[in-house]
């Protein structure tokens, strides 16, 4: 806000906006612009007159306008324009809009005013607005997508959008690669409306974007369009594990049945069930599939994990106990949210495990004996929540503390 106020001060002084803005063109920068003028004194803002004859002056906070000697004025230079097209008084607001077209820099304030809470300002605005071409609509779509969450702001996010779904498809690169989050989504979901990105390209992008909406809306437009190997391959080694479950499950429909298998132990618990779903649709039964994974010298950790999603508590749980002994802190941890699944927890077994040298051994422990957390004594918890103690092992002591009720120590 501090910019902005610097900003609006500058242009009341009459220095050209963009030498005001001084590169700072960001959709939040225009609206902080918006929000600043309304702190300027009365005596720097614009008044409600004609060219000539007698005038009045409204100040915003004034009850009655103030008589003023009548003079012939000049046309407003871009500066006062833009202070007057922020201006507190929705007459003057409505008034700048027909400056607009001599100042292209404008533009961005236009746009604001098409989010305007004065009906007369906002259709007047939007008027403008739309006879605006193209290219200058997709230039503002940050700040566009910005204005649309508020309650006014849907008109311009509607024009924005048929600008780019009936204009030239070059207009969407740009947006695709935006730094802005909104204007990235935005870009995506008309892109993929159009039909413009290629499967394996939306497959790349859904494995390689942070973004879940994106991952979502990609990999699943990939899908729609196509199962050929190469995009199921991407899909398939993709960080994201939404992404990996939508390839994943993707293999049915590709008649990949045997596939899916290699899943089974995904480090994730959601690409995990989406792997014995397709297993199941392949006529084999996973359950065994896991008990097999489970014995041995080589054991991968999301094994463990399976068998304790879509085991049996009693031929099961015996493989997991084994298991908390494993010498990769991995697989031990692992084993502990099986037997959690399992419902086979038992407190003094489980209790070691709290001094497990492996920090996630420790937090996989303190979530199964949270509901035990009343059986331990308060004291021997206290202990254990000393400046001495590991940091996973006073988190522990302190999260059981609280799930018993009891203070923590100090």
């Amino acid at each position: 806000m501090d910019q902005a106020w610097t900003t609006v001060r500058q242009l009341a002084d009459g220095v050209p906006l963009r030498e005001a803005l001084g590169g700072r063109d960001s959709a939040e920068c225009w609206v902080a612009l918006d929000l600043a003028v309304r702190w300027l004194s009365p005596e720097d803002l614009p008044v409600h007159a004609p060219r000539g004859g007698p005038s009045l002056r409204w100040d915003w906070n004034a009850t009655l306008p103030t008589f003023r000697r009548a003079r012939e004025r000049a046309a407003e230079p871009e500066p006062a324009t833009a202070i007057a097209l922020c201006h507190p008084d929705g007459r003057i607001r409505e008034a700048a809009l027909d400056r607009v077209s001599r100042y292209p820099d404008l533009l961005p304030l236009l746009v604001v005013r098409c989010a305007d809470w004065a009906a007369p300002v906002r259709d007047r605005a939007r008027a403008l607005l739309a006879e605006a071409p193209p290219a200058a609509l997709v230039a503002q779509a940050e700040l566009i997508l910005l204005l649309g969450r508020r309650g006014q702001g849907v008109f311009a996010v509607e024009l924005l959008g048929r600008a780019l779904r009936e204009g030239p498809a070059e207009a969407l690169p740009p947006l695709l690669a935006s730094a802005d989050r909104a204007t990235r989504r935005f870009a995506h979901r008309i892109a993929v409306e159009r039909g413009l990105l290629p499967p394996l390209r939306l497959a790349r992008i859904a494995a390689r974007s942070g973004d879940v909406v994106l991952q979502d809306l990609c990999a699943e437009a990939a899908l729609r369009q196509s199962d050929d190997k190469d995009v199921l391959d991407v899909l398939l080694a993709a960080r994201p594990p939404r992404v990996r479950a939508a390839g994943v499950t993707a293999l049915r429909r590709a008649g990949r049945f045997e596939e899916a298998r290699a899943h089974l132990t995904d480090r994730s618990a959601v690409v995990r069930a989406c792997a014995r779903y397709v297993v199941r649709q392949g006529g084999t039964d996973p359950l065994p599939l896991y008990r097999a994974l489970c014995t041995g010298e080589s054991v991968a950790p999301g094994a463990a994990a399976g068998l304790g999603e879509c085991g049996d508590r009693k031929e099961d749980a015996g493989t997991l106990w084994a298991l908390v002994r494993h010498p990769d802190p991995a697989v031990r941890a692992q084993a502990v949210n099986g037997l959690r699944a399992l419902d086979a927890v038992r407190r003094e077994s489980l209790t070691p495990l709290l001094d497990d040298p492996s920090p996630a051994v420790v937090r996989a422990a303190t979530r199964a004996l949270l509901p035990h957390a009343a059986e331990f004594p308060g004291p021997w918890l206290r202990e254990r929540d000393t400046p001495e103690s590991p940091r996973a092992v006073r988190v522990a002591a302190r999260r059981l503390l609280r799930a018993a009720g009891r203070p923590c120590a100090g």
